[in-house]
């Protein structure tokens, strides 16, 4: 549907801006400049000189200049020393108005630290001024950004008493929903938006059309795009790069890549994100000599590679069981400068284990810990799996006591690889162990923790502790999913409990499961052999 949308795209881009000429603020600081004999604000230093030169002056520059420098400094991301050059001049009687707290509150939400920015905005009410749009909308980015949307809902509600929120003020707001999967509800305050009268930018349709493909409503990305087109609103690099993503993710690369070229005909340049997003359909795909000629179109527009793309294509390598080229690619990066990231060792480390070279693997990991890189939960649980799958329990076991000892936060996740291995290595006293102690360490075992057990049960004939464990599960309010019932039905006809095993069958398609191959194949060939009940053929050959 996206496809049939993208031609579409054949209105000519145009430009909003109108000369309206230098507002006297900024004249007023560049006079200052000149005065002082500076040639402009280039850094920080620049700044904190003509904030004390500023000081000096008589008579005192106005509240707009000194905020004029304020904005100056957090544009620079120095929200602290704005904070403090602010507080400074609290200090020495110079009056703050809605221009200067506004800039305070918006250093505040940069800093995270929403507590501090709501008390300057209280400030704010209390010397009596009337806060604007920008105020406000600065106050629902930051509670976006910490992803309390519904908090931001609030103070749009009774923002509207106040003063009228604005086209950026609901984009913030839809962006956030969209984010958080609620595309409904976004849809649902766009339609309040329009309804009021503000009209949506291409901010606006962009963060819809993201939505709407994250959750695969193609209908609705499709009746966006058109929408958007069909009111002269250009679709900008974001809405192309999203619309790429989206095919990518589906493995629709073809399509992705008319996209690319619908945008390259209308005069837009891809970036480096469309590039990476290309790049990774294609690895998804296994097509890793396609995706690596975009790596170097990429080069060849000018966009030096990057951790984040140098990434995508080790991960495409390793999956594909291609390590050289994988390898070939790390070393590249490293002659460039350039400081792979966890993601980027995790992904290498994964892929040496999984072609059998766990030597190489754990020289990979000493190089990680030298380069002052984090390893993360992600980190610690590949490197378990792969010394396990490597056969080297006992080192994997070694290195999990290490991450204990160290007070790692372990999940779930690093669990189930363990006690899974110690079944598989026939040492389920110890894999019992270690599921029993997963209460004590504040964790609840998860549907795959019990269907391992269950399988390590199963295979030493302890068919009485499935049941047991079962009804442990049950209490827990834990539900089987489909691994849990072929793996149930397996363990059964492997200890010969056939009128069980066709029991549980029937249970599992009952609560919408079905067989997969093992189970399936399993059941014809026992009905070929005559070990199944006759009674049951009729039901077992249509369930499969």
């Amino acid at each position: 549907m996206i496809r049939r949308s993208a031609a579409l795209f054949t209105t000519p881009l145009t430009s909003n801006f109108t000369g309206t000429g230098r507002p006297s603020r900024i004249l007023e600081l560049e006079k200052l400049l000149r005065d002082s004999g500076g040639g402009g604000i280039g850094n920080i230093n620049d700044a904190l000189v003509m904030f004390d030169k500023m000081l000096q002056r008589r008579p005192m520059p106005s509240i707009m200049c000194f905020n004029q420098l304020l904005g100056v400094i957090a544009k620079m991301n120095h929200y602290s020393t704005a904070i403090s050059l602010s507080k400074q001049m609290g200090m020495l009687g110079i009056m703050p108005d809605v221009s200067t707290l506004s800039i305070m509150i918006n250093c505040f939400i940069q800093l995270n630290q929403m507590g501090c920015g709501f008390s300057v905005f209280g400030k704010l009410l209390k010397l009596g001024f009337e806060p604007n749009a920008k105020t406000m909308t600065t106050l629902i980015k930051g509670l976006c950004k910490m992803g309390n949307t519904s908090g931001a809902i609030r103070l749009l509600r009774k923002m509207e008493g106040v003063c009228k929120p604005d086209v950026v003020t609901f984009s913030t707001i839809l962006d956030s929903f969209c984010k958080d999967g609620l595309i409904t509800e976004a849809l649902n305050l766009f339609s309040e938006m329009i309804r009021i009268g503000i009209p949506p930018n291409v901010v606006t349709y962009s963060s819809l059309i993201h939505g709407a493909c994250n959750l695969g409503r193609w209908k609705d990305a499709t009746r966006l795009l058109n929408e958007m087109v069909s009111k002269k609103i250009e679709p900008n690099v974001q809405t192309f790069t999203i619309l790429v993503n989206a095919y990518c993710k589906e493995g629709l690369v073809e399509e992705a890549q008319e996209v690319v070229e619908v945008m390259i005909k209308r005069g837009l340049q891809p970036n480096i994100v469309t590039y990476c997003a290309l790049m990774d359909g294609y690895c998804l795909r296994n097509q890793m000599d396609m995706a690596f000629e975009v790596f170097n179109a990429m080069v060849s527009k000018g966009f030096a590679p990057n951790v984040f793309s140098y990434s995508i294509l080790i991960n495409g390598y390793c999956k594909s069981k291609k390590i050289d080229e994988a390898m070939n690619l790390f070393r590249q990066m490293l002659l460039k400068g350039l400081i792979p990231n966890t993601v980027t060792f995790t992904t290498l480390i994964g892929g040496l284990f999984h072609v059998g070279k766990p030597r190489i693997a754990k020289e990979l990991f000493r190089k990680m810990q030298a380069c002052r890189v984090i390893p993360d939960i992600h980190t610690c649980a590949v490197l378990l799996d792969g010394l396990c799958k490597n056969q080297q329990l006992a080192e994997a076991m070694a290195l999990f006591q290490h991450m204990e000892k160290c007070n790692l936060h372990l999940n779930n996740a690093i669990y189930n690889i363990l006690i899974e291995n110690l079944c598989k290595a026939g040492q389920l006293k110890s894999a019992r162990e270690l599921f029993h102690s997963l209460s004590n360490k504040g964790l609840q075992p998860d549907v795959k923790t019990y269907t391992i057990m269950i399988k390590g049960l199963f295979s030493e004939g302890l068919t009485s502790e499935v049941n047991k464990l079962l009804k442990v599960m049950e209490e827990n309010r834990c539900s089987p999913n489909d691994f849990t019932y072929n793996t149930i039905i397996r363990g059964l006809i492997g200890n010969n409990e056939m009128s069980k095993a066709i029991q549980v069958f029937h249970e599992m398609v009952e609560r919408g499961f079905s067989a997969d191959a093992s189970t399936a194949e399993l059941l014809v060939d026992l009905l070929a052999d005559g070990k199944l009940d006759l009674d049951s053929l009729p039901s077992i050959q249509k369930l499969l």
